[in-house]
């Protein structure tokens, strides 16, 4: 067994590793950027080395650097995570030749099954069920729009070392095909250092569900089950469940064996996962890739099997024969993951960057599991991911999971940059979500203008109305404690408020104080809230009539924002007299800003497609912004005329800075 390993990493993937190999016993070196330097994964590791700045290219895809600091520090082999290296051939090659391990399958395995097009071929050569599709490289955009014509739209255009949902793109007509060529060469040439794209036919309906493969060097090779990736977001996961509710043990044999046959037709020996797309309607499965590394979604399986992934992975790099065979592999339970980005649901997603003012996930324990790569202090930086933790739950039933997950999902308190909890919530209780029959297209579909939380309204307003004057008053309470007033006689400026919704109803409201809590009396109805709440922690929990409820609250100001199950209000809170005075101020509209083309996200300005002077008609592209490894277009939304450049290409953008100005 290796006594130093090295992860080529960072992040969340790099403290997940670094668990398993203390675990074990080995010492571990991390590798960072200057941008990481007071990152998580750097204080975990035994040793760490600076190997560049913060770009991807100068530092964490720099081959020699990382093969330096192996020699540097001893380190006997490598764990590359996922993104980055770990599906590189000539990374894993060179390891080889330095007489380094790489901790992952053999470097002709991960060239054959890591791109694309060469997989898809092999795939056909293993009877291997394929999607129909162009598989070579294409050239232009213009060839790229025949062959999409020949195929027949829709397509997927998609890059052959692609991943993540980075060089991605699905087009519907020739525009998009020409447009999305351009746009998955650049996506990969950035994330990947390899920019051949192809395109096959995009399955409409379909689901996304993966099978993970184990193998090992003396020929033994198993498959772990499934897992279910459906819910989708442009591409990428969002909620990852194992096993598949749409799969039964027909399919998934059938699945996994063909997932085993390719594994074995190159020699694979690691984790790795096939990955099919799945016909809702007729269960017809097709070959979609072959990941030839860890997955993000790796904890699932963990769940349901009892095996540490990350373990097996360097178990085998050591020469180790697999411990068990496949009908040792049973499935315990349920387990579901959710994948905490920083990006603002209300706002498109758009990523998010900043500071972690507040970072508090809910407990490991009764079977919920965090992992993530950051702390409270911490930075999420434009450079990398999006990603801030994984949030993984495991219980006895799918049912129950969902339960579980709801919970601890309110439970997350994250301040300081934008996240997606209350959009995961919020799927945690949609109906198709709930009854297991979705495909990847559910989140366009249900959500086709973007998510906003007043879509899912609160199926108990009232509550939400009683909470907000019972925080209020205790915020009162507490304050006038604080300012030195005996308890009993604090300041009372009068029990009687006015609760305004974010719909814009008042309501008038008196709070009493009662044991444990307060009787907030409106409508004609009294709400007794008793709760256990203490100041500092990031929860309301209690009772409302008798029933347990646990929500979100965050004060800002006389203003209270609720979040409770994927649902959110923006609450005031005043007396009777600044609710009356309030409504007698003049509003003041904002500025107006249509003129101009604002920065939706921070970012960097890679290109102006534009010039004063120009016309533009609705749907050209103005400009590119790269952010978190993620190209994004920015295209007119009517015709108009550029008047001046704000910005310029290579500046760093801040929220909402203005790029173009329009006459």
């Amino acid at each position: 067994m290796f006594k130093k390993i090295l992860i080529a990493n960072r992040g969340e993937i790099a403290c997940r590793v670094m668990k398993t190999a203390k675990k074990m016993g080995i010492k571990t070196v991390a590798v960072y950027s200057e941008a990481d330097k007071d990152a998580l994964f750097v204080s975990m590791a035994d040793e760490s080395v600076c190997i560049g700045p913060p770009p991807s290219k100068e530092s964490y895809l720099a081959m020699d650097k990382i093969i330096a600091a192996c020699k540097q520090t001893g380190a006997e082999a490598v764990h590359p995570g996922y993104g980055f290296l770990s599906e590189n051939a000539e990374f894993s090659r060179r390891l080889e030749e330095e007489g380094i391990v790489f901790i992952g399958p053999k470097h002709y395995s991960v060239a054959r099954m890591g791109d694309k097009i060469e997989s898809k071929k092999l795939a056909l050569e293993a009877k291997v069920n394929t999607i129909p599709g162009y598989n070579d490289a294409i050239g232009t955009p213009e060839q790229a729009v025949e062959i999409a014509k020949g195929i027949g739209y829709p397509v997927m255009i998609k890059a052959s070392a692609g991943g993540g949902g980075k060089g991605l793109r699905v087009a519907y007509n020739d525009k998009e095909a020409f447009e999305g060529f351009a746009s998955c060469k650049t996506e990969a040439k950035n994330a990947f250092g390899d920019d051949r794209v192809f395109i096959e036919k995009f399955v409409e309906e379909p689901r996304h569900i993966e099978i993970q493969v184990l193998g090992d060097a003396h020929g033994n090779c198993v498959y772990l089950h499934e897992r279910e990736c459906s819910i989708q977001r442009r591409h990428q996961k969002v909620i990852e469940e194992a096993p598949s509710p749409f799969l039964d043990p027909a399919m998934r044999k059938a699945m996994g064996e063909q997932a085993v046959a390719l594994a074995k037709a190159v020699n694979y020996q690691s984790a790795g996962t096939v990955e099919f797309v799945v016909g809702g309607k007729d269960k017809s499965f097709y070959f979609l890739e072959m990941n030839t590394r860890l997955q993000v979604e790796h904890p699932v399986t963990e769940c349901i099997t009892g095996l540490d992934l990350v373990e097996q992975m360097i178990r085998v790099a050591a020469g180790e024969k697999l411990a068990f065979k496949q009908e040792d592999l049973k499935i315990d339970g349920w387990a579901m993951e959710c994948r905490i980005n920083a990006e603002d649901p209300f706002r498109g997603f758009l990523p998010s960057t900043g500071r972690l003012v507040k970072f508090a996930p809910p407990p490991e324990q009764h079977g919920v599991r965090v992992d993530t790569g950051v702390y409270e202090g911490g930075e999420i930086s434009m450079y990398y991911d999006s990603m801030i933790a994984k949030l993984i739950v495991h219980a006895p039933t799918r049912d129950s999971a969902i339960a579980k997950m709801r919970d601890a999902l309110n439970a997350f308190v994250i301040r300081g940059v934008a996240a997606n909890i209350s959009f995961q919530a919020a799927l945690m209780q949609h109906p198709r979500f709930l009854s297991g029959d979705f495909n990847t297209g559910l989140i366009a579909e249900s959500y086709p203008r973007g998510f906003d939380a007043s879509m899912v309204p609160h199926d108990d307003p009232a509550m939400l109305v009683a909470v907000a004057a019972a925080m209020h008053r205790q915020y009162q309470s507490r304050n006038a404690q604080i300012s030195g007033q005996m308890p009993g006689h604090e300041y009372k400026p009068g029990s009687d408020f006015v609760v305004r919704l974010e719909d814009g109803t008042d309501h008038e409201v008196n709070v009493a104080p009662a044991t444990g809590g307060w009787d907030v009396s409106f409508g004609g109805e009294c709400y007794a809230i008793r709760s256990d709440w203490q100041f500092g922690q990031p929860l309301y929990r209690g009772t409302l009539g008798g029933e347990h409820f646990c929500m979100q609250v965050e004060r800002r100001g006389l203003k209270y924002r609720l979040f409770h199950w994927g649902t959110q209000a923006d609450i005031m809170v005043m007396s009777a007299r600044a609710a009356h005075l309030q409504s007698l101020m003049p509003h003041k509209a904002p500025p107006d800003m249509s003129k101009f083309l604002l920065s939706p996200m921070p970012g960097l300005l890679t290109q102006i497609a534009v010039a004063p002077g120009q016309e533009v008609k609705a749907g050209e592209v103005l400009a590119k912004i790269e952010a978190m490894k993620m190209e994004n277009v920015l295209k007119a939304e009517r015709d108009c005329v550029v008047d001046a450049l704000l910005a310029k290409p290579g500046e760093s953008l801040a929220v909402d800075q203005p790029i173009i100005g329009f006459k």
